[in-house]
Order: structure tokens, then sequence, then C-alpha cells
């Protein structure tokens, strides 16, 4: 497959087409030979070589493939995306694709209220047509900053994308939030993210986030095995400024490998250039003070938690090593 060096939006936001989310692929005009909810998995494509389809004739494609056009026009997927958001950049992967792959591609986003969209949905531009090749990744920055619910994958004139990222940010209301509610202000889906972590060898640290549970580990955050003194950890930006007052560390599914202690340190960087931020976490005050953990349990913390005001970021630390499947920090809207 074709290398292609990734920009700084396919690491510094979420993938906001992640099923995982809540993303769906809602509509295709064709998906004769692979359905379009396999170019939303969040497991990167393979190729079994001669694996028969058991729900479409030919050969097992893993991604969104339409027949061979004979007409005129060209064949389109509608995503809903997990959360509405502001669109950054796009992935669209070929991988395994080589003889099949739409020669070009362009994408479109709405607002919409509906699962699919209306005929008369107004449709924007964000990606103009842009070429492709077979068995690489397309990494390409939005052209729109608006905020979307759906997004309009075209393909000229039919083929097939083995994946489709769509990466950007959540987009909150807060304006309208109820102040003394109860929120989740680490959540994907109200903003936070992760901003950095020490490693991630078996999965993205923006997992920890997510809504839900997982099903294994691989739906969560694993560092590999550490060798060298220290601890593994994850930065991350809350959704918004809040003050916390319950933390959730869940390691389901991890047995033999979760961590045996966790800790959690915090600061409020309102208004603050936030550059070499993962070396100032080292030095933020203590939020959670160093707990034990157990093998797939969920763990709430709340009687253990420090009052230090209202935060807007937290440093999550791990000792010495392993993996957790769901990291939520809740509280008030400062």
């Amino acid at each position: 497959m074709t290398k292609c060096t990734q920009p700084d939006f396919a690491s510094r936001y979420i993938n906001l087409a992640n099923p995982q989310l809540g993303a769906e692929a809602v509509f295709a005009n064709d998906e004769f030979f692979a359905s379009k909810e396999r170019m939303l998995s969040p497991i990167s494509p393979v190729f079994i070589f001669g694996k028969k389809d058991d729900t479409r004739p030919g050969l097992y494609m893993d991604g969104w493939e339409t027949r061979r056009r004979r007409t005129d026009g060209h064949d389109f997927c509608i995503v809903k995306l997990g959360v509405p958001g502001v669109i950054h950049g796009f992935d669209i992967d070929t991988s395994h694709f080589t003889g099949n792959f739409p020669p070009a591609a362009s994408i479109e986003g709405c607002n919409s209220e509906q699962k699919v969209p209306a005929d008369d949905a107004k449709w924007t531009e964000i990606l103009p047509s842009t070429e492709l090749s077979g068995n690489a990744h397309h990494f390409l920055p939005a052209l729109n900053s608006g905020i979307f619910t759906h997004i309009r994958l075209n393909i000229y004139p039919d083929g097939g994308i083995a994946r489709l990222r769509v990466y950007g940010e959540a987009a909150v209301d807060w304006e309208e939030a109820n102040k003394s509610a109860i929120y989740e202000l680490s959540a994907l889906a109200f903003g936070g993210r992760a901003l950095a972590a020490s490693d991630q060898h078996y999965g993205s640290p923006n997992n920890l986030l997510m809504p839900g549970s997982g099903e294994s580990p691989i739906d969560g955050w694993e560092t590999r095995r550490r060798r060298t003194p220290g601890n593994d950890w994850v930065v991350m930006a809350l959704g918004h400024r809040g003050r916390v007052s319950e933390i959730e560390v869940d390691t389901a599914h991890f047995r033999g490998n979760y961590p045996d202690r966790c800790s959690v340190l915090a600061a409020d960087l309102s208004g603050v250039d936030v550059n070499g931020v993962v070396t100032q976490s080292m030095f933020w005050r203590t939020l959670l003070p160093e707990q034990k953990l157990e093998m797939h349990k969920r763990h709430i913390f709340e009687r253990e938690i420090l009052d230090i005001g209202a935060v807007t970021h937290l440093r999550f630390n791990v000792f010495p090593d392993g993996g957790v499947m769901r990291f939520r920090a809740s509280g008030r809207l400062a």
C-alpha cells in the first residue's frame, strides 16, 4: 500500500464517523458488492485471498463497493456523524482496492434533524472533486469550517472505498446548557478529547472517552508492557471548564493486563497558550490521589476527589502500564 504521512488533523481531532460514537452509514444508492457499513469500521481493512462474501456476490471486500456503472451519474453514500461537529479533514482510504477504486471523490455536508436528510436538504461542498489512487490513504483537509450533522461521499463514477474517516471536533451549544446539571465533561460527545499519550500500542486514548462500554480490550486504551521506570499516561482536554465531582475508571475486559494503580492531575488552562502541555502536565495539581485498581471492574471515585476548583485539562496516570476501557470525569460547568 502507498505510504502517506499522517497530517496534524488526523492525530489532533477525533473521527466523527466512528460507529462507536454513534455514526452510521444511513443511505447508499448502490452497495452491490460490499455494504456501506463496512466503510466506517474502526478496524483497519483486511484482504483475505479467495474469501467469498456471505452476503454479496463475488469475493469479500472490506469496505463499500458499488457495481460497474453503465449509465450517466455517480454513486454516493450518506453518513450520519456520531455527533454534530466542525470537520477539519478526511482520510479516504482505498486499501486493497486496486482495479476497482474510484478515480475521484468529493464530499458535501448538511445539517438535518432526520436520520436520512430530506431530498431538499441543503448540501455544502466540504471537499471538491479530488483524484484518488488505488490501495492508498488520501488525507485531505476540509475547506468549510461550518457545523454539520451528515456528510455525503460522492465517488466518480463508481468503485470501492475501504474506509472513510472524518476528523473533527464535537460542536456543543454550552450557552443553552443547564448550569446546575452534572455533565460528563470528558466525553467526546461534549467536546472532550485526548491530546497526547505516553503509549497507544494497542488502542487510541480517545477510546477512553467513547460512550457506553466496549466488547473487548481492542475497544479501550492499552499500552505495551513497560520495561523501564516510570508510568503511562493520557493528557486530555475537557469539553468545558468545570468542577469535577466524580471520576470513573472502567477496566472491563482487562484481566491480566489492567493497571495496578491510577491517579489524576488537573489544571485550569483557560486563556493560556497550551503549547508544551504535556511537559506542564507533570506538575499539575492532584485531583485524584493514587488509587488501587482491580481487573474487569468499574471504579467510581467521589469522596477521594480533592477540591481544587474549576479545571480544563486532566492527566490520567496509570501505574505502571496496562489497559483501561473507559475514563469519565463528570461535574458541573464552571
